[in-house]
Parts: C-alpha cells; structure tokens; sequence
C-alpha cells in the first residue's frame, strides 16, 4: 500500500503535471479529456500515476496498493519532465526543405533544437524556435543590396540612382567617365550596363596637311602639263 509521504509526492507533482499537460496540449478539449480521466483514476484508485523522472511515461497506472510503473521513452521520442502521459512527444524534425537544419539532437528527455540554414530567414517562430525558414530574396540586376539578410531577416534592395548601374543586383557601379578617359560618347548607359566609349577621331597636324595641300596641287599642275 502507497505510504502517505508518497502519496503526498504524488500530490505535489500532479500539480506540476497538470501545468504542463496545460501546456504541451494544444488543443484545450484534449486536455480536460485527459484531465477527467485522471480524476475519474484517482476517485476509483485514491492515487494519481505519475512518473517523477524526465525520460519516462506511465506503463502501468497506479493502484491503492501498487505504485505506478513507468517505462522509458522509445528512440525517436522524448519527454522533458515528472508527467502522468502514457505515450511519450514525438522528436521535432528539422527539415532542409524548410530551410532548417538540427542544431541540437533529440534525446530522451528533450526535444530536437532546431535553426536556419546559412541564406534564409525565419517567417514562422514560436516556443522559442524557428518553424520554418525561407530563403534570402536576390536583388534584381539594376538594383543593389541595402540592408544583407539575416537569420531573421530578408535582404532588402534598392534600385541603382542614375548615373550608375548593377549587372548582377549586387552593387550598383558609377557609369564610365568618358571625357576623363579623352574619349566620346559611344553609347549611353542604363540602369543595368555601363557606358561605351570610343577614341576620338585623330586631328591632322596644320604643317602636314600645307604640304599633302602643296603637292595634291602641283600633282594637278604636272597632269595639266602632259596633257597640254
């Protein structure tokens, strides 16, 4: 038969218990379906089942002569404190395809701790952990990074101020400077291409173009002369 200072126990962590089973039952008529039955139990019984170490669930209720028997978690499975559940918590799983990766294993007694892959940020948190993750935005090609993203945040863009440009949507890149480089326009820039230049066209010295004036002439004079 159940001692009173164990009963007593039983008392204390049923209290804790039900804290918990408030918490980790979403659904609130799961949890005062599960909450009558445990006093339906202890009516009929004068006991509560209950497991004091974390790891473990019921296996076999109390009676008013037996105390409750308990079992271990299976693999795959956990249980983070004293309970009176029968079945243990199924292990989170941090999948890639949610842009999640395991930060921490699951073991007997918690569960699997997940975070987000390098490149994407969280869009759904709760209890203290990222449920799923989406990858960073790309800037457009005419447009720059702003602000990089994080783990918590998107990348934000910005489009190129005139005058400059940005091929690949990383940085935008002031336009050429044709007259600083002696050169002509040869095609103007966008936001997305930068501009062409060209060489100008080569001047002829004054003094060369006297003499090849000189004798363009005196050729003409000698063409006249033979034919004469």
């Amino acid at each position: 038969m159940l001692s009173n200072v164990q009963r007593n126990r039983n008392y204390e962590i049923g209290a804790t218990s039900a804290i918990f089973k408030q918490k980790i039952y979403k659904n609130r008529w799961m949890y005062l379906l599960h909450t009558a039955a445990d006093v339906i139990h202890h009516k009929k019984t004068k006991c509560i089942s209950l497991c004091n170490n974390a790891g473990t669930v019921v296996h076999r209720d109390c009676t008013g002569y037996m105390s409750t028997t308990c079992k271990p978690c299976p693999p795959g499975t956990f249980m983070s404190q004293p309970n009176g559940l029968h079945r243990c918590f199924t292990c989170k799983n941090c999948a890639k395809s949610q842009g999640l990766y395991i930060q921490s294993k699951c073991t007997t007694i918690k569960d699997t701790v997940c975070d987000v892959l390098d490149g994407y940020y969280c869009i759904d948190y709760s209890d203290s952990q990222c449920r799923r993750a989406q990858i960073h935005r790309v800037c457009r090609p005419g447009q720059e990074t702003k602000t990089p993203g994080t783990k918590a945040s998107d990348t934000e863009c910005v489009d190129c101020a005139h005058g400059f440009y940005s091929p690949s949507g990383l940085n935008c890149t002031k336009w050429r400077d044709c007259a600083a480089r002696n050169e002509i326009l040869k095609e103007c820039g966008s936001p997305v291409k930068d501009v062409t230049c060209e060489q100008k066209p080569k001047e002829r010295n004054g003094l060369v173009d006297l003499i090849l004036t000189t004798l363009e002439d005196f050729y003409r004079f000698l063409l006249g002369s033979e034919s004469q």
